[in-house]
């Protein structure tokens, strides 16, 4: 799937079972620690697959490696020119870390990623990472290869053309290969399409436009797309939507796609992300510096969108939609102020303190017709809190929610590589969200724990009895910093693995 006609995925995959057939230019190999123990100070090993390379050439490459100081470290690289015969020019060594690393897929996805972006411009290249974990090589090596270059004209276009094709080798069942090959590469494209909606600028992506966006990929893949404009909104209630978008003169949407597995008895499954394509902050503005990174505030709806479709490329047996709120959040003579009321839909009530804690504004709201939907789960994700970051850094989600699917939505993450942390509820600080006027207010009157305060809004939302999780983003969605493993700088994709991961772990145990 692709959010433009032209959009190039990443390198040619394609299965080999030897270093011949590939006819490369590159091999690319993973080197890890010679032992697990600190103290030993033990010649990085090179991670070439059982029988591939001979004895005597993996010596000749070890040796090669360890002349140019080659470290087994996680994402270093080093590059030596090839053993005569091996049937490539030269040898790409990257780190995995201690030999514990193959036990783990992501180390395997990190270094292809890594990979991926050592060797632009290079033609083709086959590994032998492939062969301790295909489809998280496969993953690596499309996702580190992303690129963004939509606004760029000749004069700044890329020089180096991205690497080419990429020949993964395997054990004797190719065909088993190519079928995680197939799956590798429908998660990436999903990864790709939530990083492309997130890297587009507000200037091109407002709500009318991401609705039009989001339906015309709902469609192409069979989804039902149902789209409420800003009548509609006001009509029918959607009293947070309609307060957070309507300081803006590029008015909110909400948008629904559904896919329906056709099993019978199938788990319902409600995803709901926040789609504020700019914040400003509204009245409540937020400082100048680093404002422009608020082009990311729609990643959670970003990667909702992307999920239910492959969802439904996926074929998983379990019924998901995705409710997707869209706004831009602007300070205007119309917008909301500090101390309004509002009514979200389903009637409760909200003080608006600050105009800044929109996000949870626009998902109660949406969480709300999720859960008329009477779903078995529901997971709601979004860049919410300044407080994540605080919390738990760039890299590490939270995840709140009813304790036994926040758990295992958590555990989830962590296995696929995404990293999500369950982190708890205080109950006191429910207390804090007390109201004055109205029902609620969307902020407490303190700054301690503001990522878990959030979350305790949002469950006021939720109908009993449905398993809920909320993963908090507002760090793992957007990296302002340099790209790293297979993770770009700017969008992210995450949580779209995650979310997929948890569906078809709905799909297999229910």
């Amino acid at each position: 799937m692709s959010t433009a006609p032209d959009r190039q995925l990443g390198p040619d995959l394609t299965i080999a079972t030897s270093i011949s057939e590939a006819a490369a230019d590159v091999l690319v190999i993973g080197l890890v620690a010679g032992s697990d123990d600190a103290a030993t100070d033990a010649s990085p090993v090179p991670v070439v697959g059982d029988g591939l390379i001979d004895d005597a050439v993996v010596a000749e490459i070890s040796a090669s490696l360890a002349a140019v100081g080659a470290s087994s470290g996680a994402g270093d690289v080093a590059r030596v020119v090839a053993p005569a015969g091996l049937g490539v020019a030269s040898v790409l060594a990257v780190g995995l870390g201690s030999a514990s690393a193959l036990q783990t897929p992501d180390s395997v996805r990190r270094a292809a990623g890594v990979a991926a972006r050592a060797l632009t411009g290079v033609g083709t290249v086959v590994t032998t990472l492939s062969t301790v974990d295909l489809g998280a090589a496969a993953e690596g090596f499309y996702l580190g290869a992303y690129r963004f270059e939509e606004f760029r004209s000749d004069k700044t276009r890329s020089i180096t053309a991205p690497l080419g094709a990429v020949a993964l080798l395997t054990g004797p069942s190719v065909r088993e290969g190519e079928a995680e090959l197939d799956r590798s590469r429908a998660i990436a494209s999903a990864v790709a399409v939530a990083r492309d909606f997130v890297n587009t600028p507000p200037s091109h992506l407002y709500p009318e436009e991401f609705a039009a966006r989001a339906e015309a990929l709902g469609k192409t893949n069979g989804l039902k797309v149902e789209i409420l404009d800003d009548k509609a909104l006001i009509k029918q209630g959607y009293g947070g939507i309609v307060g957070v978008g309507k300081g803006s003169s590029r008015l909110p949407r909400l948008v629904r796609l559904s896919y329906s597995s056709g099993t019978k008895g199938a788990k319902k499954v409600a995803l709901v992300g926040k789609g504020v394509t700019f914040d400003t902050g509204g009245i409540s503005i937020k400082p100048a510096a680093g404002m422009e990174n608020m082009t990311s505030d729609m990643g959670g709806a970003a990667a909702v969108i992307a999920t239910v479709v492959l969802a439904a490329q996926l074929g998983v047996g379990v019924d998901v939609t995705a409710t997707v709120p869209m706004a831009e959040n602007m300070p205007s003579s119309t917008a909301q102020r500090p101390g309004d009321v509002l009514t979200q839909y389903g009637g409760i009530t909200v003080e608006v303190i600050n105009t800044d804690a929109e996000g949870r504004l626009i998902l109660a709201d949406a969480i709300v017709r999720a859960c008329a939907d009477s779903p078995d789960y529901l997971i709601d994700t979004a860049t919410l809190t300044g407080a994540q970051m605080v919390a738990l850094g760039t890299r590490t989600p939270g995840v709140m929610g009813t304790d036994d699917f926040r758990d295992r939505v958590a555990a989830v993450s962590r296995r696929i590589g995404e990293n999500g942390w369950a982190m708890p509820f205080p109950e006191e600080l429910g207390a804090d969200l007390k109201s004055r006027v109205a029902d609620l207010a969307n902020v407490t009157n303190h700054r301690w724990g503001g990522m878990l305060s959030a979350g305790i809004f949002l469950r006021e939302f939720v109908t009993d009895g449905v398993q809920w999780a909320h993963i908090d983003v507002a760090g793992p969605a957007f990296n302002t910093g340099g790209p790293w493993g297979y993770t770009p700088k700017g969008g992210t994709g995450v949580p779209v693995r995650t979310m997929i991961g948890v569906i078809e772990d709905i799909a297999a145990l229910g």
